[in-house]
C-alpha cells in the first residue's frame, strides 16, 4: 500500500519475509482443514486463525513502515534542522514518523506473537506476569522445560540481535513513556553545546537498527510457524 502511495512498484516478497509469510499461510491452511473436519466447537482453531491472520497483517505493516522510513531518509541531505528548506523539513518529519511507527510496530508484533505462543503451547505465562511480553513468554519454555528446541532457537535469535533490539526498545520506551524519541537526541546535544545548532541524529544508524530488528522479527516468525507446521505434520500425518 505505502509503495503505491510513494509511486513505487508493489513489493515482491523474498528472503526472510517470504519464508515467514509462507510458513504462516501453511499454518492457516492447516487450521482451516481442522475447522472443516470438526466444526471447532470450542473455537480454539478459529482463535489461532484470527491471530495468525493478524500477524500476517502486522508483519506486512512493519515492512512497509521500515521501507517508507528508508525512502524519506534518502531525501534528507542537510545535517542541521535549522538549515533545512521547508520541503526537506517535511521529508524529515515523514522519515521520523515512519521510523517511529516501525519500532513501535516491531515490539507490538513480537508481543502478539507471544500471545499466540502462550496459547498454542499452553505456557501459562499470565501466572508469572499478568501483562506479559514476548520476552516473558520466551523464558517460559526453559522454565517449564517444554518445546526446548523451539525455545532455544528463539533465544538464540534474541541474543543474535541483542544490541539493535536493546537500542530500539529504549527508543520505544522513551517515545511511549517520556518524550518524542528524536527529541531525546536534541536534549543530549543541548547539554553538550548549549547554544549551538542541533545536528540531526544518526539517521543511517537508526535505520540499520530498525532493519536488523525487522530481520530478527522475520526470522522469529518463520521459526515459530515452521516448527509448528512440522509438529503438526508429525501429529496429524
Amino acid at each position: 500500500m505505502l509503495r503505491t502511495l510513494l509511486g513505487e512498484p508493489p513489493r515482491e516478497n523474498e528472503g526472510l519475509l517470504q519464508d515467514a509469510m509462507n510458513a504462516m499461510v501453511e499454518t492457516l491452511h492447516k487450521l482451516e482443514r481442522e475447522m472443516d473436519k470438526n466444526d471447532d466447537p470450542t473455537h480454539d482453531y478459529r482463535r489461532l486463525e484470527i491471530w495468525t491472520r493478524g500477524l500476517i497483517s502486522s508483519i506486512d505493516e512493519l515492512e512497509q513502515s521500515a521501507y517508507a522510513a528508508a525512502f524519506f531518509r534518502k531525501k534528507v541531505t542537510t545535517d542541521y534542522i535549522d538549515e533545512m528548506q521547508p520541503q526537506e523539513k517535511s521529508d524529515y518529519a515523514r522519515y521520523v514518523y515512519f521510523y517511529k511507527d516501525g519500532f513501535i510496530r516491531l515490539f507490538s508484533l513480537l508481543d502478539k506473537l507471544g500471545t499466540l505462543l502462550n496459547d498454542l503451547y499452553e505456557l501459562n505465562t499470565a501466572k508469572v506476569k499478568p501483562h506479559f511480553s514476548y520476552f516473558t513468554v520466551l523464558r517460559q519454555f526453559r522454565y517449564l522445560k517444554v518445546h526446548l528446541e523451539l525455545g532455544n532457537k528463539l533465544s538464540d535469535l534474541k541474543e543474535k540481535y541483542k544490541e539493535p533490539l536493546g537500542l530500539l526498545r529504549r527508543r520505544r520506551n522513551t517515545e511511549i513513556h517520556y518524550m518524542n524519541s528524536e527529541m531525546q537526541d536534541d536534549l543530549w546535544q543541548r547539554h553538550r553545546t548549549l547554544h549551538g545548532k542541533i545536528e540531526l541524529e544518526d539517521l543511517d544508524k537508526h535505520l540499520k537498527d530498525l532493519a536488523d530488528g525487522c530481520e530478527m522479527v522475520f526470522s522469529t516468525v518463520f521459526t515459530v510457524f515452521d516448527y509448528t507446521n512440522k509438529n503438526w505434520r508429525k501429529a496429524k500425518p
